[in-house]
């Protein structure tokens, strides 16, 4: 076992451009949602999740001025180390995803070092893994900073679904929420970065990744298979069995769930299939509630909603659990634990 602690983060989203902003408007349940320039095929405007950034940008350009401040808000954290110390892996859409922008494998990365002024570590990349690229990067980043020896690590995600190929795409598989359909998800757009370093790298309290898991699930969303949950089930027993420890030992769960039924009934399945004590309380949060659906952006922004909550008190206990899936079928699970502070 070879744990690496959270101990900054960055985000920029439609409820807050700073983490600390962004994190208390998801602690409240607040969301900033509102109607796009898109029609859905009633004549409704879309509802969306959309970043209220100083120009109109889009495209890569938005994208840029999006990841920006989330990435500079974590080097913050890292000032006594220089950028090419510093591995950032950048996590972008899918390459199957519906609408892709051109130029999210190569120009992406070299437009945010240049507006940034830095050039980051040799071993830095892109993740084209979308949703679980977040999750990815951090079995990445924990075999650079062990086998590597590089003081922290960058893990960053910048995605929307503000494209009109994408949202037309999701609205015909039904999976968009819409004036006719119920059941989809918000479409949203937001930034988000954690910085990472070995275990008690950092005197003030942070949260540390003690085990981290994978499955491939064969029933996915756009599947006609029953679902059962095997995806989910082997990413949380291969994540609960690196970390050491059991499924009770654990406090509360942080997902990518976006409000289709589909992940919710898998998250459900999963727990319940894992479960061998009766557990009276097992809360679960899921932050696309506030800032609708972000992609490869939700998981260093789900570990920065963990992160603030126990450096703030706030959080259903020490250990978190954390799960994503991807609509091809990948599952991951990262399990957490609250390290008070005090460094070794």
């Amino acid at each position: 076992m070879k744990p690496i602690s959270i101990l900054a983060s960055g985000m920029v989203t439609s409820v807050g451009l700073d983490s600390l902003s962004a994190c208390a408007a998801i602690r409240c349940a607040i969301d900033n949602f509102s109607e796009t320039r898109f029609m859905d095929q009633g004549g409704e405007w879309i509802i969306g999740a959309q970043v209220p950034l100083d120009q109109p940008w889009r495209g890569l350009p938005k994208l840029v001025h999006m990841a920006v401040p989330a990435i500079r808000e974590c080097l913050a954290h890292a000032a006594s180390v220089r950028a090419d110390q510093i591995p950032l892996l950048l996590g972008v859409a899918e390459k199957e995803r519906p609408g892709r922008l051109e130029g999210l494998d190569d120009q992406l990365f070299s437009e945010i070092q240049t507006k940034l002024g830095v050039q980051f570590h040799h071993r830095s990349g892109v993740i084209a893994k979308g949703r679980i690229a977040g999750a990815v990067a951090m079995g990445a980043a924990r075999d650079l900073i062990y086998n590597e020896r590089v003081p922290f690590c960058l893990i960053a995600g910048v995605d929307t679904y503000l494209i009109a190929a994408t949202l037309a795409a999701y609205e015909q598989k039904s999976r968009l929420l819409t004036s006719q359909n119920s059941n989809g998800f918000i479409p949203g757009e937001a930034a988000a970065a954690i910085l990472v370093g070995p275990a008690n790298a950092s005197p003030a309290p942070d949260l540390v990744c003690y085990g981290i898991g994978s499955g491939h699930e064969k029933a996915t969303i756009d599947s006609e298979e029953p679902l059962r949950g095997d995806g989910l089930v082997q990413a949380l027993q291969s994540a609960i069995d690196e970390a050491g420890c059991a499924i009770n030992d654990l406090d509360y769960r942080i997902t990518d769930s976006n409000g289709e039924l589909y992940w919710f009934k898998e998250a459900t399945l999963g727990l319940d299939r894992i479960l061998r004590k009766r557990k009276e309380l097992f809360e679960i949060w899921h932050p696309a509630d506030c800032i609708g659906e972000t992609g490869s952006a939700v998981v260093p922004c789900t570990l920065g909603v963990a992160l603030q909550a126990a450096r703030r008190n706030y959080a259903f206990g020490r250990g978190p659990l954390c799960h994503f899936g991807s609509d091809s079928g990948d599952r991951m699970a990262l399990v957490l634990n609250q390290n008070k502070g005090g460094k070794n």
